[in-house]
């Protein structure tokens, strides 16, 4: 049995609960960039139906959520909201799981690295977490970003993604075509603070706290840079690690042709660490 309730969270439009009538665990997604809760309907439907708890919003400029669209004027405005989502989780008393996919990934890294212990998570898992971009925008955007960011933060340019690049799915790809609440344009604000988060999480690896991570990578990323994972995953000091590449596979590891097996993988390692 599963239960539909949307709950007010401060600072943003609004949450979503979807409970387990049996639940084991609470999930906690942390959507990507540019796009919203409603692209998780199948990842939400399997996890209820198994006993997990599903607990997500959309990230602040994104999705349902008011104020200007593409545009956050700090990267800690998200942190602060996926806290409050583990806030909620925690009223469960179950095992949690926090789950962040590309920009939500990197989100999820620095949220850890700034929750006290008895705030942690049973278990992270990062989807092909945004550690380095494949498409980096040419030497001269980059200086005029540079100095827009102190003028002029909110303008907007084109995020550069090619149509389709995230998966190759094609029912997929329809039903982006025909949602105007998909973020096509970002802020040189928002640019700027993408690029410093990813900077830090490179620089500040020692800081992640010793949580069972596994990092779920599509094989064939077109958006995220799959080595510069491979090189952040491999500097972490943890002691309870595990990376996972799927050949072939695009951006978007449960949005992609095969997610069945993806899913399947990650609750193993979920499961495995939920008496953790």
């Amino acid at each position: 049995m599963m239960i539909n309730r949307t709950l007010p969270v401060k600072g943003m439009k609004e949450m979503w609960k979807w409970e387990s009538e049996k639940a084991k665990g609470v999930f906690v997604i942390v959507h990507g960039a540019g796009e919203y809760h409603v692209r998780y309907q199948w990842v939400v439907k399997q996890l209820t139906g198994l006993g997990y708890h599903v607990i997500m919003g959309d990230l602040p400029g994104q999705g349902t959520t008011e104020g200007p669209r593409g545009h956050v004027d700090r990267f800690s405005n998200y942190i602060n909201v996926v806290k409050s989502w583990l806030t909620e989780a925690r009223k469960y008393e179950l095992p949690i799981t926090l789950l962040g996919h590309s920009m939500g990934g990197l989100i999820s890294i620095h949220t850890l690295m700034s929750l006290q212990k008895s705030e942690l998570p049973n278990v992270a898992i990062l989807s092909s977490p945004c550690l380095g971009l494949v498409n980096n925008p040419p030497a001269y955007k980059k200086v005029a970003s540079y100095v827009l960011n102190g003028v002029a933060p909110k303008v907007l340019f084109p995020s550069g993604l090619e149509s389709g690049s995230g998966t190759r799915d094609e029912w997929m790809r329809k039903r982006d075509k025909a949602d105007d609440r998909l973020i096509k344009h970002v802020s040189v604000r928002w640019y700027q603070e993408l690029c410093k988060a990813m900077e830090k999480a490179h620089k500040n690896t020692d800081s992640l706290p010793d949580v069972p991570l596994l990092v779920t990578q599509g094989g064939d990323d077109r958006i995220v840079n799959k080595q510069e994972v491979k090189r952040w995953f491999d500097a972490l000091p943890l002691t309870d690690k595990y990376y996972k590449e799927w050949p072939e596979v695009y951006h978007e590891v449960l949005n992609d042709p095969g997610k069945e097996e993806v899913l399947a993988h990650l609750l193993g390692f979920v499961t495995l660490h939920e008496a953790w």
